[in-house]
């Protein structure tokens, strides 16, 4: 029985001399794994449409195990990602995490078009830093592990302004410090994109222009929260750290 889906390349495995195994994330049925027989061929007619960030239309024979892919079409292949180390460090970081914080044939067509727009994004020239915290604060909520931001996640009180607390999961207020002597002190601006980030419209993601101190701190939080309540090692994020590292020694330089 043959089935079409049309999703993202999120992991791409060697699979004998001349197979791969291909990982898409779909808008239909979630991830799901299908065999590319002959794709590690130059010649195959798998080459092109069985690489890495491909988005594209696949039909396959359906199976117990692991589908064989008999055709794919690609819609997008992120051209601008593709040619460029930076931006490939920063879409890899982005299907690894997806990869490892879902399920295998869970439909989540909200997730699906998140990742779309993040890369689309991405390729068209936006800040690969934000959109990657963008993902990571929405991510969270698919871990169980939602971040308490509109509100002081001790007390329940909205005043502004709030610190972040790693003991209690997220904000807290002024009159809470006390309860948190390790809480970090970040800008008003760091909880406002957080909050932001967490109710944001993926098909509404535009142009962010964010302070080279609030992208600092935006990241310092989300690793902490992420190591304190989620867990993942991602092979792509040391990676993604030793390009920005060179990026920022050529900068000053």
């Amino acid at each position: 029985m043959l089935d079409k889906i049309e999703g993202i390349i999120i992991r791409t495995t060697n699979y004998s001399e001349t197979n791969k195994i291909l990982t898409i994330y779909s808008r239909e049925n979630g991830k799901i794994a299908l065999m590319a027989r002959g794709a590690k061929k130059p010649k195959s007619r798998f080459a092109s449409s069985s690489q890495l960030f491909i988005y594209g239309s696949f039909v396959y024979q359906k199976s117990k195990g692991i589908g064989t892919l008999n055709q794919a079409d690609i819609l997008d292949s992120f051209r601008n990602i593709r040619s460029d180390l930076m931006l490939t460090a920063y879409a890899a970081y982005m299907v690894e995490l997806l990869d490892k914080l879902t399920e295998d044939q869970e439909s989540n067509p909200y997730l699906f078009e998140l990742l779309f727009q993040l890369l689309h994004h991405l390729d068209e020239g936006e800040d690969g830093e934000i959109l990657l915290r963008i993902l990571e604060t929405k991510m969270l909520t698919f871990t169980g592990s939602t971040p308490t931001l509109h509100q002081c996640s001790h007390c329940g009180s909205p005043e502004l302004p709030f610190m972040f607390s790693l003991k209690f999961g997220g904000a807290l207020c002024r009159k809470c410090l006390m309860e948190d002597s390790y809480h970090l002190k970040v800008l008003p601006t760091v909880m406002k994109l957080l909050r932001l980030f967490q109710q944001l419209n993926p098909t509404r993601i535009g142009h962010i222009t964010v302070k080279d101190e609030t992208k600092k701190q935006l990241k310092e939080v989300l690793e902490m929260y992420y190591q304190e309540y989620v867990g993942v090692n991602l092979k792509s994020k040391r990676f993604l750290d030793q390009m920005e590292r060179l990026s920022n020694e050529n900068i000053d330089r």
